[in-house]
């Protein structure tokens, strides 16, 4: 069975990471590319530990250790994919802000 400390954890660096791209597009969009940049860093951190988590999940499974799928455990799925999208997206928009600026 699943831990719930390991879908929190899941959960908690996911929306870390959510938050940061987030506010990296804020700074580039202010013309803060550096801080934009500091941003992205943070939410690729974040993100490492988020998918190291499942990727234990996914060890363990392979070896036999059948989980249970809770609606907990598809939420946390939900957040690590959509903190993945979004920095892919924050850094696209960090990109045209840079040479938006350059014009």
């Amino acid at each position: 069975m699943v831990s719930e400390m390991t879908i929190l954890s899941i959960i908690t660096y996911s929306g870390d990471a959510r938050s940061s791209s987030m506010e990296a597009i804020a700074y580039a969009k202010n013309g803060d590319f550096d801080k934009a940049k500091s941003c992205i860093e943070e939410a690729s951190k974040k993100l490492k530990l988020a998918h190291r988590e499942q990727t234990n999940l996914i060890h363990a499974e392979a070896q036999g250790q059948k989980h249970d799928i809770s609606l907990l455990l598809i939420h946390a799925q939900d957040h690590l994919m959509n903190a993945m999208v979004v920095k892919d997206l924050a850094n696209e928009f960090i990109d045209m802000y840079m040479k938006m600026s350059n014009k």
